[in-house]
C-alpha cells in the first residue's frame, strides 16, 4: 500500500512552476503599477495634505486660543480693577455716611442737651417762683396769725397804729 502523499515531491520547484509564477507576478506588477499605484500613491498624497492642513489648522487653532487666553487674562485684571474700584467706591461711600451719621448724630445730641437743659432751666424757675409764691403765702398766714394775736385786743391795736404813724411821719 502505497500512499499517495509519499509520492508527490513537497520542496521541489520545477521549472514550468517557476515560469508561470513568475509570469504571474510580473502581470500581477504591472497591473498594479498600471490601475493601482497612482491611485493609492495619490491618497497617500491626499493624505499627507489633510493631516498637514490639520495640524496648520492645530497650530492656528492653538495660537487663537493662547490669544484667547491673553485676552480673557487681560479682560480678568481689567474686571478686578473694576471690582476694586467699586470697592474703594463703596467703602468711602461707607465712610462719608458713617460720618455724616455722626455728625447729625452729634449734632441732634447738642441740640437735644440744649433743649434739655433750658426745660430743666424753665423748671428750676418755676420751682423757685413757685417756691416764692409759697413762702409769701406761709410769711402771710404766719403774719395774719401773728397780727391777730397780738391785735386781739382794742389797746394792742392802738398802740401800734400810733407806732406807725410815728414811724411814717419820721419817714
Amino acid at each position: 500500500m502505497k500512499t499517495f502523499l509519499l509520492d508527490i515531491p513537497l520542496v521541489q520547484p520545477e521549472f514550468g512552476l517557476m515560469f508561470w509564477m513568475l509570469l504571474t507576478f510580473l502581470i500581477i506588477l504591472f497591473l498594479l503599477k498600471k490601475f493601482a499605484w497612482k491611485p493609492i500613491l495619490g491618497m497617500i498624497h491626499e493624505r499627507e495634505k489633510g493631516i498637514e492642513s490639520a495640524l496648520k489648522k492645530a497650530d492656528e487653532a492653538f495660537e487663537n486660543m493662547r490669544e484667547l487666553k491673553a485676552s480673557n487674562e487681560k479682560i480678568l485684571a481689567e474686571a478686578r480693577n473694576e471690582r476694586d474700584n467699586l470697592l474703594k467706591e463703596a467703602r468711602d461711600t461707607k465712610e462719608a455716611i458713617i460720618a455724616e451719621a455722626k455728625t447729625k448724630a452729634k449734632t441732634e445730641a447738642d441740640r437735644l442737651i440744649a433743649q434739655a437743659r433750658e426745660t430743666i432751666n424753665a423748671e428750676k424757675m418755676a420751682a423757685i417762683s413757685e417756691l416764692k409764691n409759697q413762702v409769701a403765702t406761709l410769711s402771710i398766714d404766719i403774719a395774719e396769725k401773728i397780727l391777730k394775736e397780738h391785735l386781739s385786743s382794742d389797746d394792742k391795736q392802738k398802740t401800734l397804729v400810733n407806732n406807725l404813724v410815728k414811724e411814717v411821719t419820721l419817714n
